[in-house]
């Protein structure tokens, strides 16, 4: 059976689209700022993550997330993943927009920068972060980082840095982040 090139085309940008796609990936491509979301077991379930509120903590660690475009800082929302009043507690979760990620886990497994911005509901990927448009560089602790920052690991006191910047532009490392004594 011989298709249309238009048909062969539309099927084409469907599996690029889709298949560039993580499964329950996040959809908010626009530019920030980026809202928490208020669906909290959703998008904890589609990240991968579950409730855990009033669970004994086997795992307690906390990574330090600077969002940049250019110059302009990207704020990390308080209480994504999180809710006192609805008893929500997702591992992965922020209490303020310090941009503090804090990993609560009754089991000890490894959490993912990914998982982050799934449960956010923002796309990340290699070469983008939500809607912002430009260069992405990575920096993991102070150190240029090459792979696809979905992937990066939250690890205790781990820095890292999304910095997008116009094309041409010298991307910087962000500012060392100065943890407050609690978390040390």
């Amino acid at each position: 059976m011989r298709r249309s090139p238009a048909v062969v085309v539309a099927a084409v940008l469907v599996a690029l689209l889709t298949g560039c796609s993580t499964p329950g990936a996040a959809t908010t491509s626009v530019a920030p700022p980026w809202p928490r979301p208020t669906d909290l077991a959703h998008r904890a379930q589609e990240a991968g993550l579950e409730n855990v509120w009033g669970e004994r903590l086997a795992e307690h660690v906390h990574t330090h997330l600077t969002i940049t475009d250019g110059d302009t800082p990207v704020v990390v929302p308080g209480n994504v993943g999180h809710s006192k009043s609805q008893r929500f507690a997702a591992q992965l979760h922020t209490h303020d927009t310090s941009g503090i990620l804090h990993v609560e886990s009754p089991t000890r497994r490894s959490f993912t920068l990914g998982q982050f911005f799934d449960e956010w509901g923002v796309s990340l990927g290699p070469a983008h972060v939500g809607g912002l448009r430009g260069e992405l560089t990575v920096w993991v602790d102070g150190k240029r980082y090459f792979g696809n920052p979905r992937s990066i690991e939250l690890t205790n006191l781990r820095q890292i840095g999304l910095d997008v910047t116009t094309i041409g532009e010298v991307p910087h490392p962000p500012a060392t982040f100065d943890w407050p004594p609690q978390y040390h």
